[in-house]
């Protein structure tokens, strides 16, 4: 019951967080764009099946990677690309947390 309040909260309320304190005169535009990270769970549609509860999302999906993880963690450096980097970060976190649980 609880996992996936904290797996969905990950996703979308610590986006915001970030938004409101980092981001504070472009919070919404910041939201947004690290909200579109989650984009990356379309590479889900390559497994068999789809969706499997229990199935750990981090390096089994191509977009989940340790390789793509390292671009993602490359993407926070420059001021261009963190938005995205953040983004993407906080989608890989959400899903570790979700492979502990």
């Amino acid at each position: 019951m609880y996992k996936p309040i904290i797996h969905y909260g990950i996703h979308f309320l610590l986006p915001l967080i970030v938004a409101l304190f980092l981001f504070k005169n472009q919070w919404k535009k910041a939201y947004v764009i690290m909200i579109l990270g989650m984009l990356i769970d379309l590479d889900h549609l390559l497994a068999t099946p789809i969706f499997a509860p229990n199935r750990c999302s981090i390096n089994f999906h191509p977009l989940h990677s340790y390789y793509a993880i390292a671009i993602y963690i490359l993407l926070l450096i420059p001021k261009k690309t963190r938005l995205i980097g953040l983004g993407l970060a906080i989608h890989i976190l959400a899903d570790s947390v979700d492979c502990l649980l």
